[in-house]
């Protein structure tokens, strides 16, 4: 097994209780923060998006940097997850892409052979630097203390090697990934080439990150889940554990997270992370013994649960807090991101609820 001990071995960065917790240090209470916590379920959200596209948003620091710091702190969270996209390295990579209404991401050329990725670029990074800049001043906000006493944990994030090259080969989302199995089992040269160059950025652009002040470090593999534990183990885990070595290297924790991805467990947790997330679809207990005791977990309410009547929504969240039974190392959140329509204050009364029940749970 391939555990760095970098990022274990470091100080607690700004006083988080969020990093400690990454850390699997000692906190006074489970931290809580929500995948795509700023988002279309939020009315203050929506009021930017009448003006602004989703890219723009992304690529104007104020704007990210308003977004981020609106949802994280109406909400009462314990950690701010910058406002960006997981696809946004592909520009400067010299592959174009656009957001459609009704599908998503659209890449309108799809990478589908060995020159296409030998076309693709490396040594633009840079021109990522507005996602650094909306860090920095985010960061910068939440740079003195809580009432509580806290600092708020700032997330960078980037996609995963397996998960960016789906997008890039199948041309958006898909439910089968035909177009990149096809390459990832038939093509010996590309396949590697690939996801090679995504490492090469992906690294880059989470030094800048971290630079400008992201406490911790979030990898989405969001796809992973659609191939099997051979097919992740061959064409798969190398690279992201490179991915993560790297980032780790630079002082801060690495969470590692994917949707679909119970069978996946004990192999995601060889790439070094030091929390994989969970998603709602293996008990939380269960889980965390799949990726050892030396491993921090996210997780896992299903966010469908938040549309549930509220005894029922306290009950799940109960659920989750008592598996992890105040364990150094666990971090409430969802199994995935709100979906729009969630109500609002559902999610407030979830982390009202997380840091009232918490303790019942807490030697």
């Amino acid at each position: 097994m391939i555990v760095s001990d970098v990022a274990q071995s470091a100080a607690p960065v700004r006083g988080s209780r969020f990093v400690r917790a990454c850390l699997r240090q000692p906190v006074d209470r489970t931290p809580v923060w929500f995948l795509r916590q700023a988002g279309r379920y939020m009315p203050e959200y929506m009021a930017v998006r009448k003006h602004h596209s989703l890219l723009d948003i992304c690529k104007t620091p104020e704007i990210a940097a308003e977004v981020t710091i609106t949802a994280a702190e109406r909400l009462g969270v314990d950690a701010a997850i910058i406002f960006a996209d997981l696809l946004l390295p592909f520009t400067p990579m010299g592959l174009d892409f656009e957001f459609v209404a009704g599908e998503g991401p659209v890449v309108h050329v799809p990478i589908r052979s060995c020159e296409q990725v030998k076309a693709l670029v490396t040594d633009r990074v840079e021109e990522l630097g507005y996602v650094a800049r909306s860090i920095e001043k985010v960061a910068k906000h939440f740079e003195p203390a809580r009432a509580d006493g806290d600092q708020l944990g700032i997330i960078g994030f980037c996609g995963a090697p397996f998960t960016l090259a789906s997008y890039m080969i199948e041309g958006g989302s898909s439910r089968n990934y035909i177009e990149t199995k096809k390459m990832m089992y038939g093509d010996g040269v590309a396949w590697p080439m690939l996801m090679e160059k995504l490492v090469t950025v992906l690294v880059g652009y989470a030094q800048q990150q971290v630079e400008a002040g992201a406490d911790v470090i979030q990898i989405f593999d969001s796809w992973a889940g659609a191939l099997s534990v051979t097919d992740y183990r061959e064409y798969c885990l190398a690279w992201t554990t490179e991915l993560v070595g790297r980032v780790r290297a630079m002082g801060v924790p690495v969470i590692y997270f994917g949707v679909d991805t119970a069978s996946l467990l004990p192999a995601m947790r060889e790439t070094g992370a030091d929390v994989i997330g969970l998603d709602w679809r293996v008990p939380l207990e269960v889980g965390w013994k799949s990726v050892g005791a030396g491993c921090g977990v996210q997780g896992n309410l299903d966010p469908i649960a938040l549309f549930a009547p509220e005894e029922v929504l306290k009950a799940r969240v109960d659920e989750v807090l008592k598996a992890a039974a105040g364990r150094p190392g666990h971090i409430f959140n969802l199994g995935h991101g709100i979906v729009p329509g969630t109500p609002v204050e559902n999610v407030i009364r979830v982390v009202e609820w997380v840091k009232e029940l918490d303790g019942r749970y807490r030697a």
